[in-house]
């Protein structure tokens, strides 16, 4: 069995870049503490103003317990780390906010079977995000149109979610993949949710689809069924030569109008009807690990009143280059491309350094 979709699952918590400190390995059960942090100096060049920022820090612990049978057992804790006073960054509204020390990313337990696959329960990177999180790789500007209401919606860290997946491997360069969630109903305005998610990797390339269904009363007039269908492909491995990804999404009520770079639109708040969402990057990463990439992401609303037409377009050109393999500096340069919520355009800019642990 090809375990590259399985794998993915396992170390999704370490970000693009896995890596970890092992401090325990005896008699099949293992202890490990991985996790980064980063600071910037993240600019708006319409705006003005330059503010400190945290780029998404965490700290996270993994136990493994081999099972016998070929099942291995794993549990991981993730925390967001703030470590900027009286701050921590918020994903959903792309800064830094007033908040708590340590706030939860990831809790979950699974099970991994190189032949049944992988169960997990928790609030874990979902199979949605297997398909649709392909772009969303590079450390300063990534998709932004996931964390929409990410943990409610199951489109990135899943809250209270339950799963499986597996990766079958057909021939030595041809495998095919699939998996299954569903949420519960414990987050306000939001029902019961499942997704499906299938796709296919051949040799460098993977295709890849998911489904994403469930009622919410969250942003909209009365209970309204929230769905997602979304396609993405990609080539090649980022960070290691050419790689270059795209999604697209059709969804009903899954994304918001408010808030988008920080800048307030029309009727905020409202769930958007019917609107699509793009992200493409293309990347090169050269021999001395200078990585180099361009991404576009675009959401368009396709109703019929204000909320018509381009909620935010952008654009960014990045450089990622490692000092060492856990220690990196990135730079990058968000284009506003416009918006016909609002007139106001907000070109970022952002400058710092990684340390993964």
């Amino acid at each position: 069995m090809n375990k590259k979709i399985i794998a993915l699952a396992v170390a999704a918590a370490f970000g693009n870049q896995a890596s970890a400190v092992e401090l325990y390995n005896k008699d099949g059960s293992t202890f490990a503490i991985g996790g980064h942090l980063s600071v910037s100096a993240q600019g708006n060049s319409d705006v003005g103003g330059t503010d400190i920022i945290s780029n998404s820090p965490r700290i996270n612990f993994t136990a493994t317990q081999d099972l016998g049978n070929g099942f291995t057992a794993d549990v991981r804790g993730e925390y967001a780390v703030n470590f900027l006073k009286d701050k921590s960054f918020d994903e959903d509204e792309g800064k830094d906010v007033e908040g708590d020390t340590f706030t939860t990313r990831l809790g979950y337990i699974g099970v991994t079977h190189d032949v049944f696959g992988r169960a997990v329960a928790g609030t874990q990177w979902s199979p949605y995000f297997d398909v649709a999180g392909i772009a969303d790789m590079p450390i300063a500007f990534a998709n932004d149109f996931l964390y929409d209401n990410h943990g409610a919606l199951g489109t990135g860290r899943a809250e209270g979610m339950i799963s499986y997946r597996n990766d079958i491997q057909l021939s030595d360069n041809l495998s095919i993949f699939g998996g299954l969630g569903w949420q519960d109903n414990t987050n306000t305005g939001f029902d019961s949710r499942g997704q499906v998610a299938l796709g296919a990797n051949f040799a460098d390339f993977m295709v890849g689809y998911s489904y994403n269904a469930g009622d919410r009363t969250d942003g909209v007039a009365s209970k309204q069924e929230a769905t997602s269908h979304a396609l993405s492909a990609k080539y090649g491995s980022y960070g290691n030569g050419l790689y270059v990804a795209a999604v697209y999404t059709m969804n009903e009520y899954m994304h918001g109008t408010s808030n988008y770079n920080g800048v307030a639109n029309p009727g905020a708040g409202i769930a958007l009807k019917d609107t699509d969402a793009v992200e493409f990057i293309a990347a090169y990463a050269f021999a001395n690990s200078l990585n180099l990439s361009i991404n576009y992401e675009a959401v368009e609303s396709n109703g019929n009143d204000i909320t018509k037409g381009t909620v935010y377009s952008q654009m960014a050109f990045q450089a990622e280059y490692n000092i060492t393999p856990s220690f990196v500096t990135f730079a990058g340069y968000q284009l506003d491309l416009g918006s016909d919520l609002t007139n106001a355009e907000n070109d970022m800019w952002n400058v710092g350094v990684r340390y993964y642990l």
